[in-house]
C-alpha cells in the first residue's frame, strides 16, 4: 500500500520504519527509540491535557535524520569517555553535519570584528581595529533602533542589510536585483519553511505536494511532515554524478498527481548530501520542466562559494532563467542563501535571506504579513550575513587578511574533498562520486549478505547497523543514506569533508581499517 500523506499511520519499529515517496519508492529512515510515555501527569492521577493520542499527528512522523538516535548514541559515548569508560578511541568525531567550526575552522578576523563592534561599541574607540570594520559597524548600528542590536528591526530584516545583499546579487549574476524582494531569516531553514508555509493550500481537492531530490537534506523532509504536506521524490542520476534527468522529473511529477497536487519543486545546488555542481544545461533543463508543470523553484544555493571541482561553475537559477528570457523569466522563484556554510561556517549564528522574485504582490503581503508574527531575524545573525554580502573591497585595510583567510579555507576543503573521495574509492565495496562542491561526500557501500542478514536480525537497516557498528567501534559519527533517502537495494552514507586535515586524515585511516574488519567479519 503506497503511502503519501503525512498524516497517514505510518509503521514505528523499535529502531527503524520506512515512509514511502509520493510515487512509489521508500526512501526515509526513521530512527525513533520506544520511550516510555506516562499515561497520568505524574503524581496527580490527572490524564494530561497534551498525551501522545491528541499530539500532532505530523510531529510524530517528523524525522531529522542528521540528529538522530546515531547522534543521540554519540552524545551518551562522549559522556561515557568522560567518565572514564575504555573505548577502542579517545575521541567522537562528528562528521554527520556541516558544522564547521565545531570541526576547528576558525571564523574570519573581519566578520568577528565588525559582530565585535555591533555588540560593544565602545571598542569603535579602539586602535586595534581596522577603519573599515568601524565603518561598518557604524553603518549597521545606524540602521538600528536605539543604536542597539538589542532592538526589534524590520521583520524582513535592516533595510541597508536587505540593500547590500541586493548588491551582492547584482555582483554575483550580473542582472539587477530589487532589495524590496529580500528577506533576512535566521537562516535558510527559517526562510524555506516559510515559503513552503505558503503553499499549504489544496488544489482541485488534492493536498499540495513539493518536489524535493532523493536523497535530499532532511528538512526538507521533516518540514513537509510537519506541515502535512506531501514529499514528491525524484531521483538524480548517480551514474552521471548526481546529475538531474528530465525523464525522471517527469515520472515523478506525473505518479504524484494521481494524489497530490504539485506546487513546487526544490533544487539543492550544489548538492547535499551529493556535493554535485548541475551544469548550466541541467539548469535550463529543470527550468523548462518547471515552467511546463506551473512549479515555483525553490533554488536553495547556500553553498554557492564551496566550488571544488575543475570544470565546475556555480551559476544561479535566477542567472539562468532571466537569461533565458520570456517566458521563464518571469517564472516565480524563491534562492536561498546563509552564512553557515560557504567558508564563513558561522552556523550557530543564524544568519541567511531569501531572494523572491516574481511573486504575485497581494500573495507577497501575505508573506511579509506571516513573517511579522515572528517580529524579526536574530539581529547578529543580520550582521553577520551583512559581512558576507558586504566584504572588505580592495584597497581597505582589512581586504588582504580577509583574502588570505578565505582562500584558505576554501583551498583546504577542496583538498579534503579530493581526500576523502580518494579514500572511499580505495575501499572495498564503495563507489564514490567526485565531491564538486558542498561539504559532504555520499558514497555508495556495497554490504555482504551476511551484514545484512544480520541487521535484519538486529531490527535495522543495513546502513544504520553499519553506521552504528562504525560509531561504537571508532567514534566515528556519520548519517546513514536511508535517513536521506535513497534508490531502493542501494546503500550509502553521508560524511563531511570539514575535520580538519590532520584529523580527516586520521579519520579516514580509522574508517578503512574498520571496514576491513567489518567485511571479514561478514563475509
Amino acid at each position: 500500500m503506497r503511502r503519501c500523506s503525512a498524516t497517514a499511520a505510518y509503521s514505528v519499529f523499535r529502531h527503524v520504519g520506512r515512509v514511502e515517496v509520493c510515487g512509489r519508492r521508500e526512501f526515509r529512515l526513521s530512527t525513533i527509540r520506544n520511550k516510555s510515555v506516562p499515561e497520568t501527569m505524574a503524581g496527580s492521577g490527572a490524564s494530561p491535557c497534551l498525551a501522545m493520542d491528541n499530539l500532532n499527528p505530523n510531529i510524530k512522523v517528523m524525522e531529522y535524520a542528521v540528529r538522530g538516535p546515531l547522534v543521540t548514541r554519540a552524545g551518551e559515548i562522549e559522556k561515557e569517555l568522560e567518565q572514564g569508560v575504555k573505548k577502542p578511541f579517545t575521541e567522537v568525531i562528528k562528521a554527520n553535519i556541516g558544522d564547521c567550526h565545531a570541526m576547528g575552522q576558525v571564523p574570519l578576523t573581519f566578520i568577528r570584528q565588525v559582530l565585535a563592534l555591533v555588540t560593544y561599541p565602545k571598542l569603535l574607540d579602539d586602535p586595534q581595529f581596522p577603519d573599515d570594520t568601524k565603518e561598518r559597524a557604524r553603518t549597521l548600528l545606524k540602521g538600528c533602533r536605539g543604536g542597539s542590536v538589542g532592538s526589534y528591526t524590520d521583520s524582513p530584516g535592516i533595510e541597508v542589510i536587505r540593500k547590500h545583499v541586493a548588491q551582492y546579487i547584482e555582483r554575483r549574476d550580473g542582472i539587477p536585483s530589487d532589495w524590496q524582494n529580500v528577506v533576512i531569516s535566521a537562516g535558510a531553514s527559517d526562510a524555506i519553511k516559510n515559503i513552503l508555509k505558503l503553499l499549504i493550500c489544496p488544489v482541485d481537492g488534492k493536498p499540495p505536494g513539493v518536489m524535493t531530490p532523493i536523497p535530499q537534506y532532511p528538512l526538507y523532509s521533516a518540514t513537509l511532515a510537519e506541515f502535512g504536506m506531501h514529499q514528491i521524490g525524484y531521483y538524480p542520476n548517480e551514474s552521471r554524478n548526481w546529475g538531474l534527468d528530465v525523464a525522471e522529473l517527469e515520472r515523478s511529477v506525473s505518479e504524484a498527481r494521481k494524489v497530490c497536487a504539485p506546487r513546487a519543486i526544490a533544487v539543492i545546488n550544489p548538492g547535499n548530501p551529493t556535493g554535485q555542481v548541475l551544469s548550466r544545461d541541467n539548469i535550463e533543463e529543470i527550468i523548462r520542466f518547471a515552467h511546463k508543470e506551473k512549479l515555483f523553484v525553490l533554488a536553495d544555493e547556500v553553498y554557492q562559494d564551496n566550488i571544488y571541482a575543475d570544470g565546475c561553475k556555480f551559476f544561479s537559477f535566477k542567472k539562468v532563467l532571466t537569461e533565458m528570457g520570456p517566458p521563464y523569466r518571469d517564472m516565480e522563484l524563491a534562492s536561498f542563501m546563509s552564512c553557515s556554510k560557504g567558508y564563513m561556517g558561522e552556523c550557530g549564528l543564524r544568519g541567511g535571506y531569501v531572494e523572491v522574485i516574481n511573486m504575485c504582490p497581494k500573495v507577497k503581503a501575505m508573506y511579509l504579513k506571516a513573517i511579522s508574527a515572528m517580529l524579526c531575524p536574530t539581529v547578529l545573525g543580520q550582521v553577520c550575513m551583512d559581512t558576507v554580502v558586504n566584504p572588505p573591497t580592495k584597497g581597505e585595510p582589512s581586504y588582504e587578511l580577509y583574502m588570505k583567510e578565505k582562500t584558505a579555507v576554501l583551498d583546504s576543503l577542496k583538498a579534503r574533498a579530493k581526500m576523502v573521495a580518494d579514500a572511499f574509492n580505495s575501499m572495498e565495496g564503495f563507489s564514490c562520486n567526485t565531491v564538486q562542491g558542498a561539504m559532504y561526500a555520499f558514497p555508495r557501500i556495497t554490504l555482504p549478505p551476511k551484514a545484512v542478514a544480520a541487521a535484519e536480525k538486529a531490527g535495522k537497516v543495513p546502513d544504520v547497523f553499519y553506521a552504528f557498528e562504525l560509531l561504537e567501534n571508532t567514534g566515528i559519527c556519520i548519517v546513514p543514506g536511508s535517513g536521506f533517502g535513497q534508490q531502493p537495494g542501494t546503500y550509502h552514507f553521508r560524511t563531511t569533508i570539514l575535520p580538519q586535515p590532520d584529523k580527516l586524515k586520521a579519520m579516514l585511516q580509522k574508517f578503512a581499517q574498520f571496514h576491513k574488519d567489518f567485511i571479514k567479519k561478514y563475509s
